[in-house]
């Protein structure tokens, strides 16, 4: 009897489909990635500076971007963000590098002077008593302030910051009219250095008011006719929540600063003032 044929059987294995646990691992695999790059930009931002953080935390709180100032919002927020007292500082000794690129010899060195204030950064540009950076008796600025104002619009045209402008005179009147006095003339000598910065690099918008003071505020109040008095000041304001004027109480105390000074004697707007004609006979101012 024949032998009887082998009989041969193939079986074939279905290959994996979608089924099942196929494409859990990619699931998997990008919680972890996730989880990963949460933790990673974690320990970034603790070794990132204070303004990074708040600028950080300002976005998820205004993620939309509709805030003013970055990392605040007006329901809160950080209250100083840009340009805190250590960075005012850095910024005094970048703007003092600046002007000696334009006055080598320091020729100017006694007439200007940089502080940390409450408002800001303040700079004081002093008058001398033959007059340095206005005609004697006028609100025509001199070719030494024009160069002076240049170069600090240059450097404060990169910031964000609001600036107010300051006008200041001695304590000497005028006594050939009655119309025309040292307000005015204190006005329209910080309204002339406005219109130059915003000439040479301010943002029209970044100026917040210019302001004249006459000789309520000496800065020798024991030699009211000294020509120190006779100054021009430039503070660039710190960024505060809610765009108010001055850091509130609480931040100013952070920061380690004295209280602002009181409020201003005279106001004026940047548009409203012109230039007054020359004042022959008056004294020097």
């Amino acid at each position: 009897m024949a032998e009887a044929s082998e009989i041969i059987v193939i079986k074939k294995k279905a290959g994996h489909g979608g089924g099942h646990h196929g494409g859990a691992w990619k699931v998997a695999y990008a919680d972890f990635v996730t989880a990963m790059m949460a933790l990673f930009i974690v320990l970034w931002l603790m070794n990132a500076s204070k303004q990074v953080q708040e600028a950080v935390g300002g976005y998820f709180k205004d993620p939309r971007g509709t805030a003013k100032v970055v990392g605040t919002n007006k329901s809160g927020g950080g209250e100083v963000v840009a340009l805190k007292k250590e960075d005012m500082k850095k910024l005094k000794d970048e703007l003092l590098q600046s002007i000696h690129h334009i006055d080598p010899l320091n020729k100017l060195k006694n007439q200007i002077e940089i502080t940390v204030t409450a408002e800001g950064l303040r700079i004081e540009l002093m008058e001398s008593e033959k007059g340095t950076f206005f005609e004697l008796g006028s609100p025509q600025p001199t070719p030494a302030l024009k160069d002076l104002l240049q170069v600090l619009a240059e450097e404060l045209g990169k910031l964000p910051n609001k600036i107010s402008i300051e006008g200041h005179t001695d304590a000497k009147p005028y006594s050939v009219s009655r119309t025309y006095d040292n307000f005015d003339l204190s006005t329209e000598r910080a309204n002339a250095a406005r219109r130059i910065m915003q000439e040479e690099g301010i943002k029209s918008d970044q100026v917040s008011q210019v302001r004249g003071f006459a000789d309520q505020r000496l800065r020798l109040p024991q030699e009211p006719e000294d020509p120190s008095n006779r100054r021009i000041s430039v503070i660039v304001q710190y960024l505060v929540k809610d765009d108010s004027e001055l850091a509130p109480p609480d931040a100013i105390k952070k920061l380690g600063l004295e209280s602002p000074e009181s409020t201003p004697a005279a106001e004026t707007d940047p548009s409203a003032a012109e230039m007054a004609p020359g004042l022959a006979g008056g004294p020097v101012h």
